[in-house]
C-alpha cells in the first residue's frame, strides 16, 4: 500500500538499510507508514559531484531530445497518477482527488517546460561596424540546489525539475521529510523515462546540514526555495554570501476583498474550497477577509455555513474534501492563533476546535470581527482558519490589504470594471485574482513581492535562474 522509501543519486536508488532513518506516519491516523533514509555529508557531496558531472553532456544535449525526455515523463505521470495520488494522500493527508489532481497538473507543466525548453532563443545584435557579428546566446547555468515543501510534495518539485532539466542543468532536490513518497515516484519516472545518471538526484536528511552543504558547494550555482520567509531569509543570505543565483517562493497571507457589489453566493462557493483546499495549508490560500459593510453580515453567515459543510475526514474516504494538518506541531500553531484571536475580542462563527481524537484534524474556522492586533492577522496561519474584518472605502481595502510584508497572492471580488481595475493596480503581491482563481497554470508565471520572494516558477520566467546571458563579438 506505502512504497519503499529511498535516496536517487547518480541514477542509483538507495535504500533504509544500514542508515539514519526517519518513521513516516499517516496523518490522518498517526499509523506509521514506513522508514525514510537519511543522506549523510558524504551522500550530498556525491549528489553534487553526480549533478556536475552530468551537466558536460546534458548542456549539450539537442533541447528536442531534451523535450523528448520530458514528454515521456509527463506521460508516465498521467499514466501512474492514481497509484502516485494514493500514496501522497497517506503521508500527506490531502483528498485522494486532490493528489492526483496535483498529479495531473504537473504532467501538465512538464509538458509545457518541455515545449518551452526548445525556444530558449539567443538573439543577433546589429554592428556598429562591418564585419563584426555580435550574438547573445542563452546557457544553462550549472548545478541546482533546489528545496520543496511538504504540501504539495509533487507539483512544487516537479516545477523546480522540469525547468532546470528543460534548460539543460542538472538538480540535486532536498525534499520534504513528512511526505516524501511522491518525490520517490518522481524520481522513478525520470529514471524510468531514460534521464541520463546525475541529471537528477533525490536527497533526505537533517535540512540545515543538507542546505548548508549543498548551498556552500561550489559547483553548486543555482538554488531554488519554496518554503517559510523565515527560513528563505536564511538560505538567501547564504546564497547571496556565495554568489548564487536564486529563485525564492516563500510564504503569504493573501488578501481577500469583497465589494457590497459582489456575487456573494458564488464568492463563498469559491472561497471555501480554496480555504480548505489541502486543509488551508497552501502559501496562496486565502487568509485575511475585507468584506465591505452593506454585505458583511450576509457574506459572515454564508461563509460561516459553507465552512461548516466542508467534508473532513481520511483522503481515502469517499466525499471527503478536507484532511488533516501534516502534524501535531502545525495543529497547535493554528489553534494558538485562533485562542489568540478569541482572546483579544473576535467572534467565533464556525469551528475553532479539533475533529475527532485520533489524527491532526482541525475544524475549518472562521472568525470574526478580528482586532488588528491579533496574531493570525499578522502570522501566515497555514491552516483552515479565516479572519474576516470589515471597511467601507477602496482607500481603507487597499491600505489593510497592503499592510503586512507578504505580497504573493490576493483575491478581488466586484461586479464593477472600474473598482477591479483600481485593485488589482494598487495591490502588491505578486498574483492578483479577481472574482476566480487561476494561478496555476504552467504557462502563467507564479511568484511573489516583498517577503513573499522573488523570481518566478510559471511561465517563460521560470527559466531565467537556470540560463546565463553570454555576448559573442567576432570580426
Amino acid at each position: 500500500m506505502y512504497p519503499e522509501l529511498s535516496l536517487y543519486i547518480a541514477g542509483r536508488f538507495i535504500d533504509a538499510q544500514g542508515r539514519r532513518t526517519q518513521a513516516v506516519h499517516d496523518p490522518a491516523t498517526l499509523q506509521p507508514l514506513g522508514l525514510l533514509p537519511w543522506a549523510e555529508a558524504e551522500d550530498v557531496e556525491a549528489a553534487v559531484q553526480a549533478a556536475h558531472a552530468a551537466f558536460a553532456g546534458w548542456r549539450r544535449v539537442s533541447p528536442l531530445e531534451r523535450s523528448d525526455l520530458l514528454r515521456r515523463v509527463a506521460a508516465l505521470a498521467r499514466e501512474r497518477a492514481p497509484e502516485i495520488g494514493r500514496a501522497m494522500t497517506l503521508d500527506n493527508g490531502k483528498p485522494l482527488a486532490d493528489a492526483v489532481a496535483e498529479v495531473m497538473n504537473a504532467a501538465e507543466h512538464v509538458e509545457w517546460h518541455a515545449e518551452e525548453g526548445r525556444r530558449v532563443y539567443g538573439r543577433v545584435v546589429p554592428a556598429r561596424q562591418p564585419g563584426v557579428r555580435q550574438l547573445v546566446v542563452r546557457e544553462p547555468v550549472g548545478v541546482c540546489a533546489a528545496f520543496s515543501p511538504w504540501n504539495f510534495p509533487f507539483g512544487q518539485a516537479m516545477k523546480k525539475a522540469a525547468a532546470a532539466i528543460a534548460a539543460g542543468c542538472p538538480i540535486v532536490l532536498k525534499g520534504p521529510e513528512e511526505s516524501p513518497s511522491a518525490l520517490v515516484a518522481m524520481a522513478r519516472l525520470f529514471h524510468d523515462a531514460g534521464l541520463p545518471p546525475g541529471v537528477f538526484n533525490l536527497l533526505w536528511g537533517v535540512p540545515a546540514d543538507i542546505s548548508r552543504q549543498l548551498i556552500e558547494s561550489p559547483l553548486v550555482r543555482v538554488v531554488s526555495f519554496t518554503g517559510s520567509v523565515p527560513v528563505g531569509r536564511q538560505l538567501a543570505a547564504l546564497a547571496g554570501l556565495h554568489m548564487k543565483r536564486m529563485t525564492m517562493e516563500l510564504g503569504g497571507h493573501a488578501p481577500v476583498l469583497v465589494f457590497d457589489d459582489a456575487d456573494v453566493d458564488a464568492a463563498v462557493a469559491l472561497l471555501a474550497r480554496l480555504k480548505t483546499r489541502s486543509a488551508g495549508q497552501v502559501c496562496v490560500s486565502p487568509t485575511r477577509f475585507y468584506v465591505q459593510s452593506g454585505i458583511h453580515d450576509r457574506f459572515a453567515a454564508a461563509f460561516a455555513d459553507a465552512l461548516g459543510a466542508v467534508k473532513v475526514g481520511h483522503g481515502l474516504e469517499d466525499g471527503v474534501q478536507m484532511g488533516p494538518l501534516i502534524h501535531e506541531r502545525r495543529f497547535q500553531a493554528v489553534q494558538a492563533l485562533v485562542d489568540d484571536a478569541q482572546a483579544r475580542g473576535a467572534e467565533l462563527l464556525a469551528g475553532g476546535t479539533r475533529i475527532g481524537v485520533q489524527g491532526h484534524f482541525h475544524a475549518p474556522t472562521l472568525l470574526a470581527n478580528v482586532p488588528a492586533d491579533a496574531r493570525v492577522m499578522h502570522e501566515e496561519p497555514f491552516g483552515p482558519v479565516a479572519a474576516l474584518s470589515r471597511f467601507d472605502t477602496v482607500d481603507e481595502a487597499l491600505q489593510q490589504a497592503n499592510a503586512l510584508p507578504f505580497g504573493l497572492a490576493s483575491y478581488v471580488f466586484t461586479r464593477s470594471l472600474q473598482t477591479a481595475t483600481r485593485v488589482g493596480d494598487g495591490l502588491e503581491a505578486g498574483m492578483v485574482n479577481i472574482n476566480h482563481s487561476g494561478m496555476a497554470h504552467p504557462e502563467l508565471p507564479f511568484g511573489g513581492v516583498k517577503d513573499s520572494g522573488f523570481g518566478s516558477e510559471g511561465g517563460t520566467e521560470s527559466f531565467d535562474s537556470f540560463l546565463s546571458t553570454k555576448l559573442i563579438t567576432q570580426i
